[in-house]
């Protein structure tokens, strides 16, 4: 039986918390997760999803608020960790740096399930970051932890292909039970020591910083492909941002049109199938799906027979 403790705290995590409870080789003894935090209209204090499926399952957790503090070690934590006897930690999306001693406590190995195919996109958000840049392909990986960021030698990768259609949430959800899936496949090899760890090459590395939130607003300046990009990356929630009279559009689905624009970006070229917009390099987007500032999500062309939008007016 392998003791795993398990470390995680999105939603991204739960499919591999679930893989691991269901498998009759692994035993989690205890999960790891981040504090509760306030989140919908009464700003409760709202357990991560993690921590949700710990409890549901039965399983001891804890949320501690910090894993180092003033530069040592939070040993009421780590004491918890090293009373586990874990064989493997296994880290999904924590969202905190593990310090080396949370490393050396397992018996065989700390590994992580990440949501890249390394050393492309290390860091806190690889899938805005692969599908914002353009990517082709993006993946998980199942790799051997070290103090570095995302740095550590790589046990196993599948590869997962991103096209001219596919939005942020479809990553999410195809990559999750990809991980969970690959993580069972690889964890008997570690465990018997017969799946080894390749170093990964020192070409490509790229980091994935964490999503800003104006990093969502929509500069029309750029290319309707990289708008386009930027819109499926992030729809349906918590989705790409514009503005016209000073309120927000929640801009929610659409695609760059064959045709060129004429104007400069940001100005609404057309509203009879959609909001037409001229993009940098004068090429055009049609928004076919909005959200209009403190109400539901609609089509574009019903949103339009209710406003004054028209040719010429600015977004942005």
């Amino acid at each position: 039986m392998i003791r795993i403790v398990f470390a995680g705290t999105p939603g991204f995590s739960v499919p591999c918390l679930h893989a691991l409870i269901q498998d009759e080789g692994v035993q989690v003894v205890g999960v790891v997760s981040q504090p509760d935090s306030r989140s919908g209209r009464g700003m409760k204090l709202t357990p991560s999803p993690v921590k949700q499926a710990a409890m549901d399952a039965g399983i001891d957790v804890i949320t501690p608020e910090r894993l180092v503090e003033q530069g040592q070690v939070n040993q009421q934590a780590l004491d918890w960790l090293q009373d586990k006897r874990p064989d493997v930690l296994v880290v999904v999306a924590f969202g905190m740096l593990l310090p080396k001693a949370w490393l050396d406590a397992p018996k065989v190995a700390p590994i992580n399930v990440h949501a890249s195919l390394l050393p492309r996109w290390r860091g806190a958000a690889p899938i805005e970051r692969a599908m914002l840049a353009g990517d082709e392909r993006t993946g998980v990986c199942i790799m051997h932890m070290e103090e570095g960021l995302d740095t550590g030698p790589v046990y196993a990768s599948r590869e997962l292909p991103i096209t001219g259609t596919t939005l942020g949430s479809d990553l999410w959800f195809s990559l999750a039970p990809l991980g969970a899936q690959l993580l069972l496949e690889t964890l008997p090899g570690i465990v018997a020591e017969i799946c080894k760890a390749v170093p990964q090459p020192n070409e490509g590395v790229t980091y994935a910083k964490k999503i800003r939130n104006e990093e969502r607003i929509i500069d029309w300046q750029q290319p309707a492909v990289a708008v386009d990009r930027l819109v499926r990356c992030f729809s349906p929630r918590p989705g790409a941002r514009t503005q016209h009279a000073g309120k927000w559009l929640k801009v929610i689905a659409g695609h760059p049109l064959a045709a060129r624009g004429r104007e400069q970006g940001g100005r609404i070229e057309a509203v009879a199938q959609g909001l037409d917009i001229a993009c940098g390099d004068r090429t055009l987007y049609r928004i076919s799906e909005l959200q209009p500032e403190g109400k539901k999500a609609m089509a574009a062309v019903d949103f339009l027979r209710g406003s004054a939008l028209k040719p010429g007016d600015m977004l942005g």
